[in-house]
């Protein structure tokens, strides 16, 4: 089964830690030992583990905004091509080694949704197979 949560987001551009979202799916599946898999299908958001320390967050922002700022050169129509290439490099889909029950992570790491044409609501599939 394929547990879906909705994440709503409220900035232009913004990380939102989703742990616990994630672990969430994983306590329901019952699973203690396995993979964790995380989509979230959207041509405009990623998925990124990382420190979940604030400061971390406003520089990873920051690089990517000189990087690949909001106006550019760009031929997509919509005017949100910044916002498909951000999500292109950070990527859009995690997997995770389910240990004793709980999604393996190291000290300092979280997973977030990396929201770059906000705000909207978001959906975040995630996936549980034993084994």
């Amino acid at each position: 089964m394929i547990e879906e949560r909705i994440v709503k987001t409220r900035e232009s551009t913004e990380l939102i830690d989703v742990t616990a979202e994630i672990q969430a799916a994983v306590d329901k599946s019952g699973v203690k030992h396995g993979i964790c898999v995380v989509y979230v299908p959207h041509t405009t958001v990623g998925l990124l583990i990382n420190e979940a320390e604030t400061g971390f967050h406003s520089d990873l922002l920051r690089t990517l905004n000189r990087l690949v700022p909001e106006k550019g050169d760009y031929r997509h129509p919509d005017g949100n091509a910044h916002a498909h290439i951000k999500a292109s490099l950070i990527g859009t889909e995690k997997y995770f080694i389910i240990r004793d029950g709980r999604i393996a992570l190291g000290t300092w790491q979280a997973v977030f949704l990396c929201e770059f044409d906000g705000p909207r609501s978001r959906k975040i599939a995630v996936k549980v197979l034993e084994g």
